[in-house]
């Protein structure tokens, strides 16, 4: 059953949740460090033996992944073409643009927008394949020009090799865990070195993706997977399914229902028991109510917010869309009771590929410039250098810094 809990008590229950990536450094140093010192060896026999890669070569031929296109039903391509159109336009309206501005006569600088060069792509391949998540880090890497797209994942099922054949992958890994990071990170004889890793995983990529974040960049730590509702108001069996479409990932998941309203906390309750008992993944959702899962009643609205802002959860549901202009800290928000989070994960534009565990105080989700560089430039003619010459000169010299005065008067 899940706890009905005041504001007080939820935060105690939520700052008690193990951060589960620190436990798991001592597992994936030791990876890491083996693929980083002996390349291809070590990365397939690592993966012949966490990811069963059995004789399978560490590459899919793409060959692969037109012939998995060819097999899928007509509704799921028709389904994966629908998502990707979206994925492609919201990811299109995000990407910035080269512009440049005249700050005083003589003095222009602006920006131009270049992509990275080279991008790895972690799509999970643990109890359930993840098609959409292919779409989600692929896509906006190809909006933004990135030349060299690898994707990687563990015993990829026919859906997600589809997905890959849909878009024009040509550079698909059979790796998981760990290795792959360290493969991505590094560069093996068969996995380049890529500029950024992105996309979520388990445990241990969260804590391989940690320990390298020194190495090359990385998105963000996506941990277990959360949701929070805030309704004062709604159908209970809505907010229900919502809860259990989250906590059926896995027993890590994190539901939590914020409402002022205990006698409509009281009916979720009751309809999460009623839903439950015909869940196919039950075991997993119900553990993860168990353990993750809150209803926290609180005094007002503003209470409610307090709540959602301290949680910065990786998904926000609003069914009050007008209070969006009280949300600081959310990965992607979802505004109105037909808003699911479930329609996000897939199909409505933007990326599912977000930040939890708080991550969302400091960063939004995966987006088109996650891939891009934006470099800045300036041109200074004799007039505006004129005009600067003595700012300039008086600031470097107030810092200590007398070449770089003399830099500028050198050219008056």
């Amino acid at each position: 059953m899940v706890p009905i809990l005041t504001p007080g008590e939820a935060l105690l229950r939520l700052q008690g949740r193990e951060d589960a990536s620190l436990a798991a450094f001592d597992v994936v140093g030791p990876i890491i460090e083996d693929v980083r010192r002996r390349g291809d060896a070590a990365l397939v026999e690592w993966a012949q033996k966490l990811d069963g890669l059995g004789q399978y070569p560490v590459q899919v031929a793409t060959g692969d992944m037109a012939t998995a296109l060819a097999d899928v039903s007509k509704e799921l391509r028709s389904a994966l073409e629908t998502a990707a159109g979206n994925i492609r336009r919201f990811a299109e309206f995000q990407m910035p643009v080269d512009k440049e501005i005249e700050l005083q006569p003589g003095l222009r600088v602006g920006q131009v927008i270049r992509p990275l060069e080279t991008i790895g792509a972690y799509v999970p391949g643990g109890a359930y394949p993840l098609p959409s998540t292919l779409l989600m880090t692929v896509i906006p890497a190809q909006v933004a020009g990135v030349r060299n797209i690898c994707v990687t994942n563990p015993r990829p099922a026919k859906e997600t090799l589809a997905a890959g054949g849909l878009l024009g992958v040509d550079r698909f890994f059979r790796i998981g865990g760990a290795q792959a990071v360290a493969a991505f990170a590094f560069g093996t004889e068969t996995v380049p070195k890529v500029d950024r890793i992105v996309g979520p995983g388990n445990v241990y990529v969260a804590a391989a993706k940690r320990l390298l974040a020194g190495e090359v960049a990385i998105d963000s730590i996506a941990g277990p997977s959360e949701v929070v509702i805030a309704a004062d108001d709604g159908d209970p069996n809505w907010i229900a399914a919502d809860m259990l479409a989250q906590a059926e990932h896995d027993a890590d998941a994190s539901s939590i229902f914020i409402t002022t309203s205990r006698t409509l906390g009281e009916q979720v309750q009751m309809a999460l028991a009623s839903q439950l008992a015909t869940l196919p993944t039950r075991a997993i959702a119900e553990s993860s109510l168990r353990h993750n899962g809150a209803i926290i009643v609180t005094s007002s609205t503003a209470e409610s917010m307090q709540i959602v802002n301290q949680i910065a959860p990786e998904h926000l549901c609003l069914y009050d869309s007008s209070l969006i202009s009280s949300v600081q800290n959310a990965g992607s928000i979802f505004l109105g009771p037909r808003s699911t989070e479930s329609l996000g994960d897939y199909a409505t534009g933007p990326n599912h590929v977000l930040p939890t565990g708080g991550h969302a105080r400091s960063r939004g989700g995966l987006s088109v410039m996650d891939f891009i560089k934006v470099i800045t430039f300036q041109q200074v003619e004799e007039s505006a250098l004129v005009m600067l010459a003595p700012t300039v000169a008086t600031l470097a010299r107030a810092e200590g810094l007398e070449a770089h005065a003399r830099a500028v008067e050198a050219r008056l």
